[in-house]
């Protein structure tokens, strides 16, 4: 058995064996990844009137009884529409221990398509959160926010990460970490977390981002290193280190700092708080042990910004702070690592759109 911390990869493995994990499909080549398992698309989704919540004591069943509009078989394909809602029960069952909690995200890829997508359970009060003891099926509620895309049974849009007892490290012990082997170059910001922010210094070409056209064609989300940027994406240019954030708009920017996950460690990116400004910097928050571990491939590497303003414009400066990472102890160091043993789209990353556009 584990000890206290983020479940690794060969742990999930035997809770896929004991049955801790259940699937109506056999696992597929990489759905295990070093500190979580990638959750899979059924076979039907329903197109809801809302989001909801299941609530206490309620099964998300029944509650679909009251929001759903009408049902879609994925099987051959199916378009999720642009502003619409869906909710699609997944492959994957949980049957945990008392001792052992989850949370959900959506995976790199998905957030960068501004795909806005989370994990709800029966009688979950909370999205992405479950339970320790939880013991029922899992369901993603799917809202795609900049492009219609085409999907199938199987995809795989968020994550889930298991953990048990506490596993955040205090600022004082990452503050050690950092000393030891440096997480982030230059200096560490530690409150909270490790304190990142944003970059608007322009490469060669001048681009600091980009910034979701809004009237695009459809995303088909097997195609990968298939599309052209110019036909999605329209770049953002500054010669002053400033931005303005349009309300409601949706930005692809990059971190300053490039960061290093070491493999004792798991990291989440948590959204700052809302007094630095009225916007959100990310849809998808893990980071897996080995991102930008020189050993892994990584020498560093820096964190794609998912942005989106609420409300008014906001001038946005290089350098501001942003958002954090939050880091967690692994209960023991995973199998595999990212970047070394898997095929990672972003490992060493800079500036970079989903792996579904040609690169630029």
């Amino acid at each position: 058995m584990t000890g206290q911390g983020v479940l690794p990869s060969q742990a999930i493995a035997e809770m896929l064996d004991t049955g801790q994990i259940s699937v109506s499909e056999p696992v597929v080549e990489g759905q295990i990844q070093p500190a979580s398992l990638d959750l899979r698309l059924g076979q039907k989704a329903w197109r809801v009137r809302a989001s909801f919540l299941a609530g206490a004591g309620t099964k998300v069943a029944d509650r679909l009884d009251n929001f759903k509009m009408h049902e879609i078989d994925l099987s051959n394909g199916a378009v999720l529409e642009k502003g619409c809602v869906y909710m699609v029960p997944l492959m994957e069952s949980l049957n945990l221990p008392a001792d052992v909690n989850a949370v959900a995200n959506a995976k790199s890829s998905t957030g960068r398509l501004d795909l806005f997508t989370r994990c709800i359970t029966d009688q979950g009060i909370e999205f992405d959160r479950i339970e320790k003891g939880y013991s029922g099926p899992l369901y993603a509620e799917i809202s795609p926010r900049s492009f219609s895309v085409l999907v199938r049974p199987g995809m795989r849009l968020n994550q889930i990460r298991f953990r048990r007892g506490q596993a955040v490290l205090s600022d004082g012990e990452l503050q050690a970490l950092h000393d030891d082997i440096e997480l982030v170059n230059g200096q560490a910001q530690i409150d909270g977390g490790l304190g990142f922010s944003v970059d608007l210094t322009p490469r060669e070409d001048g681009i600091v981002g980009y910034r979701a056209k809004p009237h695009t064609g459809l995303i088909d989300l097997d195609l990968i290193d298939h599309y052209n940027p110019a036909e999605f994406w329209e770049p953002v240019r500054t010669d002053s280190g400033r931005i303005i954030l349009d309300p409601g708009a949706f930005y692809i920017l990059v971190s300053r700092e490039a960061v290093h996950i070491p493999p004792q460690c798991a990291a989440e990116m948590a959204p700052y708080l809302a007094m630095v400004g009225e916007f959100r910097v990310h849809y998808a928050g893990f980071f897996d042990p080995g991102f930008g571990h020189a050993a892994a491939g990584g020498k560093g590497a820096r964190g794609v910004l998912e942005v989106r303003c609420h409300e008014a414009p906001f001038a946005l400066e290089h350098g501001q702070s942003v958002g954090r990472l939050v880091y967690e102890h692994m209960a023991e160091v995973p199998d595999t690592l990212y970047g070394a043993d898997l095929k990672s789209n972003y490992q060493g990353q800079g500036l970079k759109l989903s792996k579904h556009f040609k690169a630029v």
